[in-house]
């Protein structure tokens, strides 16, 4: 365990459930927040010419999401008060299990030691806003199959899953910032 697993929050599931929404929506907020690894990685090896694109070497891919995930674990350590994860560590080792690639031992160990908040919030599938893009180019059904690898994964980590609700981007940050008070007393 670590001094800020308690106020570390992860906002995890399947792609196009609206985490990355109520995630900026926080952030508008004042609340520390990270940014999604997955999308981010994408950006930059687009943007370079690189190949670690899930398209192109899912591997490469998974370890960039993960070292991703190390640097945003770091800085919100520099921070204060709780800080929303959209994702956290254990999401990529459920990426690789979902593409059925091998997990490095390493990335076990360091998702066992850098914790966060025994609560874990999950987006659940949501048809109605759910959508593709250059960035997400996943079927619903392999989108509802990730919101179950995930789901699991979490768990496997000894995480609790708290679903977040199908409501208003509002009404999910309202649930999000009470459920965070709740869980730092």
């Amino acid at each position: 365990m670590t001094p800020d697993d308690n106020r570390f929050f992860v906002l995890t599931g399947g792609p196009g459930a609206g985490k990355t929404t109520v995630i900026e929506a926080l952030g508008a907020l004042g609340y520390p927040t990270t940014r999604e690894a997955g999308r981010g990685v994408i950006r930059d090896e687009a943007e370079h010419g690189g190949g670690a694109l899930p398209w192109i070497d899912r591997q490469a891919f998974a370890e960039r999401m993960f070292e991703w995930e190390l640097r945003s674990y770091r800085q919100a350590e520099r921070t204060e008060g709780p800080v929303f994860f959209d994702r956290g560590l254990p999401d990529t080792i459920g990426y690789l299990r979902l593409e059925s690639l091998d997990v490095p031992s390493w990335m076990e160990e360091e998702a066992w030691r850098l914790r966060y908040h025994a609560r874990v919030f999950i987006a659940p599938p949501w048809r109605e806003i759910y959508g593709v893009d250059e960035e997400r180019r996943l079927s619903w059904d392999v989108a509802v199959r990730t919101h179950a690898v995930m789901a699991e994964t979490y768990a496997d980590f000894g995480y609790d899953l708290v679903e977040l609700p199908r409501d208003s981007v509002c009404a999910r940050v309202e649930f999000l910032t009470a459920a965070a008070a709740a869980g730092r007393r």
